[in-house]
């Protein structure tokens, strides 16, 4: 059992990371959404997107994660920084 519990606080401390570096990327995609917003940019950059997916692919494969599991969390992550970017970019966004 001590295994476990050991096993356990070892994945709290890795889950706690995990949230204090999503925190850290979108701080910085909230500048980039606001710069967007002012240069009258679109929300979404689909080139730049594909080449992050192919990096974080090729990331988690030489990190022995399943790049498709890896695919599907950026996915997910970049869907929420265009909502926002898109959020910033309405007329009358007091952060834009």
């Amino acid at each position: 059992m001590a295994e476990l519990t050991r096993l356990r606080s070892s994945i709290d401390n890795l889950d706690a990371a995990l949230v204090h570096l999503l925190a850290e990327r979108f701080k910085c995609t909230q500048q980039v959404g606001e710069l967007k917003a002012r240069a009258e940019m679109p929300a979404a950059d689909p080139a730049r997107e594909a080449v992050q997916i192919a990096r974080l692919r090729q990331l988690a494969e030489s990190s022995g994660l399943d790049p498709h599991f890896a695919e599907k969390f950026l996915a997910l992550v970049i869907d929420e920084v265009i909502r926002n970017h898109r959020r910033l970019a309405e007329p009358g966004d007091p952060q834009a």
